[in-house]
């Protein structure tokens, strides 16, 4: 596996070896002693799946607020998404900076999201599944959405007009929101 830095402070893509042959594939998606090597020290505690079957389905930009942020480690096992992350840190240098990059089944990238980052993803195609470790259990209490066009992000999903659930559809503006890294 090799870790790749990206342009924000402490967010990764990761690079599974693959190795194929007549049969298809076989990949190691997560090894806790490969990430201590590569210095990535998370207990990842619950794995997430999501199916979408439209393409232009918007999931986010989501996120639980302290004590129960989560670093997420997203993998698109099927299909192709846009997926970002949202530097929320108010000390990081790349404050309200987001990245974007396409997940897919054929390329086998993952992105590793630390806590105080929003998230969210796109599907380019029908028929997506995404999966998901993180280190955090799902708190209600503490989940909290942001608009996904927000101007303050300038995102660009790459799709007019996404299919949105209610909760996105009614999520704050960041300003308007309470959260605080």
């Amino acid at each position: 596996m090799e870790k790749v830095v990206t342009s924000i402070k402490d967010l990764y893509v990761l690079k599974p070896n693959v190795f194929g042959d007549n049969r298809g594939w076989f990949s190691e998606t997560y090894n806790k002693k490969i990430l201590l090597e590569l210095g990535i020290d998370i207990d990842f505690v619950q794995d997430n799946q999501s199916f979408s079957k439209d393409k232009g389905t918007l999931r986010g930009l989501h996120l639980q607020t302290n004590p129960k942020a989560q670093t997420k480690l997203v993998r698109c096992i099927k299909g192709k998404i846009l997926d970002v992350a949202v530097d929320l840190r108010k000390d990081s240098k790349t404050y309200l900076q987001h990245y974007a990059i396409e997940l897919s089944e054929k390329n086998h990238l993952e992105l590793l999201i630390p806590k105080g980052f929003a998230h969210g993803f796109i599907t380019l195609e029908d028929n997506c599944e995404v999966a998901y470790k993180v280190d955090e259990y799902y708190s209600k209490e503490h989940d909290r959405s942001i608009k996904y066009n927000d101007e303050l992000f300038s995102i660009n999903w790459k799709i007019d007009n996404p299919i949105l659930s209610e909760k996105d559809k009614n999520a704050p503006l960041y300003k308007d929101s309470d959260i605080s890294f």
